[in-house]
């Protein structure tokens, strides 16, 4: 494999692991907490509507843990690309 041919496979990979990320950042954000509000608020969890809860605490969790896994991913994609620090 050529070393152009490495690069281009290695932004690849994270672009698509990014657009991954992103499109979960949308549809927790904008569709759980905006759009589909009224629909989610029929369920409950601890007392509080579960449309409330994406908005209020729910998108935050998942940012955090998007965060996680997108250094653990990008850690193993940069091995797979051997460009990795050690």
């Amino acid at each position: 494999m050529s070393e152009q041919t490495q690069r281009q496979a290695y932004w690849k990979a994270n672009l698509k692991l990014v657009a991954f990320c992103l499109s979960i950042w949308f549809v927790v954000s904008y569709l759980f907490g905006i759009i589909l509000v009224d629909q989610l608020n029929a369920i409950s969890i601890g007392g509080y509507k579960l449309g409330f809860w994406f908005a209020q605490q729910g998108s935050m969790y998942i940012f955090v843990i998007l965060i996680f896994f997108y250094a653990n991913r990008i850690g193993k994609i940069d091995k797979q690309f051997n460009v990795h620090e050690d």
